[in-house]
């Protein structure tokens, strides 16, 4: 007679093994990352990855179509933010900077869905122009603060996660076409 108690054992072990495997791939692509562009921290890009939902059923290039996902909602997510500072509490030197910095994450938003879209289709090299423009999009806005003195950016840890989050995204790609050359 067969009792599902004795499968309890195997089900676990079968669990834990996945879970080793996904932690594993995920530090060991992380690394790789880390190592290959120094911009990419190591402990973000698992911290990244490991909470994003799929990742531990993953593959390689499937945590580059998280990468990318992550950096969409934190793309999308900081042109709210922005819209929400111009509308509260913006202060006139900041207004100015903040009206750029809408503008550059309106246009990120669209490249990063355009990179997901190529990257989806294995056009890597037109996902990594597209990519490379949101990465320049958070420094530009990052940089606009800095030109003017006593101006803080309220937008510092959002621009350096967009930067962080398409460093791993574009050292994916890498990892990709290196791997199928």
């Amino acid at each position: 007679m067969f009792s599902p108690s004795c499968c309890l054992p195997l089900f676990l072990f079968t669990l834990l093994f996945l879970s080793i495997h996904a932690q594993t791939l995920i530090h060991g692509t992380c690394k790789v990352c880390s190592q290959q562009d120094p911009t990419v921290n190591y402990q973000f890009c698992t911290t990244s990855l490991e909470a994003a939902s799929g990742s531990r059923h993953a593959d390689v290039r499937g945590l580059g179509k998280i990468s990318l996902r992550l950096t969409h909602t934190n793309v999308s997510d900081t042109r709210s933010h922005i819209k929400n500072l111009l509308k509260n509490k913006a202060s006139s030197s900041q207004k100015m900077r903040l009206d750029d910095c809408f503008e550059l994450y309106s246009d990120a938003v669209i490249d990063i869905k355009h990179a997901m879209k190529s990257y989806k289709s294995n056009h890597y090299d037109e996902a990594n122009v597209l990519i490379s423009s949101v990465m320049d999009a958070a420094t530009t806005c990052e940089n606009g603060f800095k030109e003017k003195r006593n101006v803080v950016s309220p937008l510092t840890k959002r621009n350096n996660a967009t930067f962080e989050l398409c460093g791993i995204g574009l050292s994916i790609i890498h990892i990709l076409r290196v791997g199928t050359k």
